[in-house]
């Protein structure tokens, strides 16, 4: 495919689903360039799949448009697409070995049908010459992925993650203009999902192609994309790179959903003189909003001693490398990271602060407000 110089690598504009009266996807876009690997995060049944399905042409959206390097594809049958899906399932022919799985989008491109032939195929003008060319684009695809060894074998004699590779294989073969990947490392163990998802990243960068990706694992989306697309309820709440989604969520139920622990969230209200007050207590925040708010902090951001919010401590957790505290914060419950060094004991009275630059304050409607330091006192 020849991308236009301007042109994304894929394009989703306005994609509405309803399915039995309920809808699944709700006016999504989402752009993704030539050369850069986009993470579609969310929860199960948030409409990640069905998207993917739309884009690929499996399933039919009521409205919007699908463009891959400029040209619309919103009609087009998915062989059409120059898209190229790997799945969770793997979705490996058992009774072919690993070389003639990857070589099936060749062999269907490159051969006749008389020529795909097992016995009459090999004798037909230029099938022998082809193969030779197929058999060594297999080669070159499947040294880098550590499968040289394996061409001989079928998918069952192969591990989980040979499985998955093979499949990434199968996918890179055809040089197509965008790639999909739905959940693909679903099924391999934690250890082996940190090794192949690091294969993925090598093999984007290879490839260059357009690449979204659909996870529900925060920790894949965080460290493999370029972008993060935070999806819930058929909607893509914000989409970012994972260091800002990560300290600048536009919506609370972004900073909800990202971060192990989850993201403290503390009733707070804002009087007449701006001050954002917690359990009674004046913070160190200050806001033109006024009325309830959400006060949002990350375990890791809250400072002892401090002044302000006194809260008891119910149980610890160490962890070897840090620790997590269990409070209790007024009628609230709060977690924080702390170090690694002598730890208090439940019952104890702790003083919390906070760093103000990293709090976050999101309105009744769960939308970020703004806050700022205020000069006049410090948590």
């Amino acid at each position: 495919m020849t991308f236009p110089p301007d042109a994304p690598g894929l394009l989703v504009e306005g994609a509405r689903l309803t399915l039995g009266g309920t809808p699944i996807l709700r006016g999504v876009s989402l752009s993704v360039a030539r050369g850069e690997f986009v993470a579609l995060l969310g929860p199960s049944g948030c409409g990640k799949t069905s998207l993917m399905r739309v884009i690929a042409g499996i399933q039919s959206a009521d409205s919007g448009v699908v463009r891959i390097g400029g040209r619309e594809v919103t009609r087009l049958h998915p062989a059409e697409r120059d898209i190229a899906m790997v799945f969770q399932s793997y979705a490996l022919y058992p009774h072919l070995t690993v070389a003639q799985n990857i070589a099936v989008p060749l062999t269907m491109r490159r051969l006749s049908a008389w020529q795909r032939m097992p016995l009459l195929g090999g004798l037909l003008p230029g099938s022998r010459t082809a193969r030779a060319a197929i058999g060594a684009d297999v080669a070159r695809i499947a040294g880098p992925l550590g499968l040289s060894h394996l061409l001989a074998r079928k998918p069952g004699q192969l591990s989980g993650g040979q499985r998955q590779r093979v499949a990434l294989a199968r996918a890179v073969i055809r040089e197509p203009g965008a790639f999909l990947l739905d959940e693909p490392l679903s099924n391999l163990d934690a250890a082996l999902r940190v090794t192949t998802r690091r294969e993925i990243v090598e093999i984007h960068r290879r490839v260059g192609a357009a690449t979204l990706y659909v996870t529900h694992d925060q920790s894949e989306a965080l460290t493999m994309a370029d972008r993060v697309a935070v999806m819930q309820a058929g909607e893509i709440l914000q989409i970012a790179s994972p260091e800002v989604i990560y300290r600048e969520p536009v919506d609370l139920r972004v900073a909800c959903f990202i971060g192990s622990p989850r993201i403290n969230r503390l009733e707070a209200a804002i009087g007449e003189d701006g001050v954002v007050r917690v359990a009674g207590a004046a913070t160190c925040l200050h806001s033109a909003a006024r009325g309830a708010v959400t006060l949002a902090i990350r375990p890791e951001d809250w400072i002892i001693p401090g002044d302000g919010l006194a809260a008891r401590v119910e149980h610890t957790e160490f962890l070897g490398d840090h620790a997590l505290l269990h409070l209790r914060l007024g009628t609230e419950a709060v977690i924080m990271r702390a170090g690694p060094g002598a730890l208090p004991h439940p019952g104890e009275t702790l003083r919390l602060g906070f760093d103000p630059a990293r709090a976050l304050l999101f309105g009744p409607e769960g939308r970020r407000i703004l806050a700022h330091r205020r000069e006049a006192a410090r948590v």
